[in-house]
């Protein structure tokens, strides 16, 4: 069974850093993209950044170009992403997923079949 375990959250000033993990279980495909993503109260989900196992290149969302940086561990099956300046919007719960068998970022979330349950991030002024 897939599991995807979301750590890292929690209440930060403006400005401030924090850094989430995602760690990866239970899975044997050769070629998966993980992404994060995340959620505000009363917003759309929205992608933020996404990385591949093939290339382990990453790529970013508008909102995290510059400020966002996520990574992989492939000996832990952990990927993180280590959010800088944050700021009061990027308020939201974030979750991480996985598509299996792809070597790129799907464009869509529908793509992505495992999520992790989400972790809680509140940036105060």
């Amino acid at each position: 069974e897939v599991q995807l375990q979301a750590s890292g959250g929690g209440l930060v000033q403006a400005g401030g850093s924090l850094r989430l993990s995602c760690a990866a279980s239970g899975f044997t495909f050769d070629d998966y993209a993980i992404e994060w993503f995340r959620q505000a109260p009363g917003k759309e989900r929205e992608g933020v950044a996404c990385i591949t196992s093939h290339d382990g290149n990453a790529y970013y969302a508008e909102i995290a170009k510059g400020r966002f940086t996520m990574s992989s561990d492939n000996t832990e099956n952990t990927v993180y992403l280590q959010m800088n300046n944050l700021k009061i919007e990027d308020t939201a719960v974030y979750y991480c997923a996985l598509a299996p068998w792809e070597q790129v970022c799907p464009p869509e979330a529908a793509n992505y079949d495992y999520w992790g349950q989400g972790t809680q991030v509140t940036v105060s002024s």
